[in-house]
């Protein structure tokens, strides 16, 4: 017992308590280090994946050739071709895909109420990328009603532009929805007129939907019997903010809407911030495990002779392996709960703070972060017992 007595005040006092706490204050920082930025990475891919968090009009993009000084009055370089389009298709972040189907007529809107008459474009997409749900968006051959849908967006710029620039009055969405204003279709001498109803409005696509039915009957009919190639195309992703989707437009020279993927370059941004802090984690975590191999070292060396003595005597390597470690081994669950709890008070706020902003993540770390901390305490016990095995051996 004597022996154990000089042993913990080697430990306590002197030289080793100088590296003693070196170690335990390294291993500390490192392990809070490496949790901050295991749980930062949970809570940003939390934010754009969660359930809580969805945005479903971030899901799809738009996308279309840039258009280039070299590209003007040529309107076939503007579209997509078969190759490209299954290339498209074929990428990881591609889990819907969907042409925009343009008119191939001419089409005009007249409101003879309020005076305006107006060229107008019509175009249509698959109903499973439609954001507006209503029982009116249909049409079949024969209809005299054509049902469409148009960008949010061009309700403000009447409402704020137009309407308040040319003194007329502003109209709600209830209130335009019960306008009927005529439709002409037609391409050279051939026309056909139309009754036309907004169904709703849509914060997905800018452009004026038509139903697909009306879309290939009006093609068949007016068009000119040539089909064309797509020139913009929708795609559904589960991540807009993905570096790999943002670099790939710009090598193939797409174009989407940026506010979509504006969350790329802060992504790129925080995954390398969070991967900077977790390699000083790491380094710090390999400085304090080799700081406590040293410091193993140390006492032993300091009681080599009553350590020969006593194995000389008969104690057993084993009982003095066991009692060493038994001095570190407390310390480590501390320092590992210690670090834990902080993480787990800076998550509590954090999910305060984010719910305040309608972003939300747990209010409690993930098991990751606790995997982690049982990884390190457990990686730290071996590193300690193979050094005191190695050094106790070598007596």
């Amino acid at each position: 017992m004597q022996f154990y007595q000089i042993l913990k005040k080697i430990i306590r006092t002197g030289v080793g308590k100088g590296r003693f706490w070196m170690a335990a204050i390294g291993l500390g920082i490192a392990m809070l280090l490496i949790l901050v930025a295991l749980q930062v990475h949970q809570n940003f891919n939390e934010l754009l994946h969660s359930d809580k968090n969805e945005n479903e009009t971030a899901d799809f993009l738009v996308i279309n050739k840039r258009i280039t000084n070299d590209m003007m009055g040529k309107p076939e370089m503007s579209t997509f071709t078969p190759t490209e389009i299954k290339d498209l298709q074929a990428q990881p972040f591609v889990n819907g895909f969907g042409m925009i189907t343009a008119a191939d007529f001419n089409v005009k809107l007249e409101m003879d109420k309020l005076g305006i008459t107006s060229e107008l474009f019509f175009e249509a997409v698959p109903d499973s990328f439609i954001d507006v749900k209503t029982a009116d968006w249909k049409w079949t051959e024969g209809q005299q009603e054509i049902p469409l849908i148009v960008p949010s967006s061009f309700l403000d710029m009447f409402n704020f532009g137009f309407a308040m620039g040319n003194g007329m009055p502003q109209f709600s969405e209830e209130t335009i929805k019960t306008l009927s204003p005529e439709i002409v279709i037609s391409q050279g001498l051939r026309s056909g007129r139309f009754a036309a109803r907004i169904v709703g409005f849509s914060d997905r696509i800018s452009t004026v939907l038509v139903p697909m039915s009306l879309m290939e009957w009006g093609n068949s009919t007016f068009g000119t019997g040539v089909t064309k190639a797509p020139s913009r195309v929708i795609i559904k992703s589960k991540d807009p903010s993905d570096p790999i989707l943002t670099k790939y437009l710009d090598d193939h020279n797409y174009a989407t809407n940026k506010e979509k993927t504006r969350f790329s370059t802060v992504r790129v941004i925080v995954q390398t911030i969070v991967s900077v802090v977790g390699f000083f984690g790491l380094v710090l975590l390999i400085f304090a495990l080799l700081v406590f191999s040293m410091f193993i070292q140390l006492v032993i060396e300091s009681c080599r002779k009553e350590i020969r003595l006593l194995i000389t005597l008969g104690t057993a390597p084993g009982q003095l392996q066991r009692y060493l470690l038994k001095q570190f081994v407390p310390l480590y669950i501390v320092i590992g709960l210690l670090a834990l709890a902080i993480v787990a008070g800076l998550q509590w706020w954090a999910s305060g703070f984010l719910a305040q902003k309608k972003m939300f993540v747990s209010a409690v770390p993930g098991t990751t972060a606790v995997v982690a901390t049982a990884i390190i305490l457990l990686l730290v016990y071996i590193v300690n017992l193979r050094a005191v095995k190695k050094h106790i051996a070598g007596m």
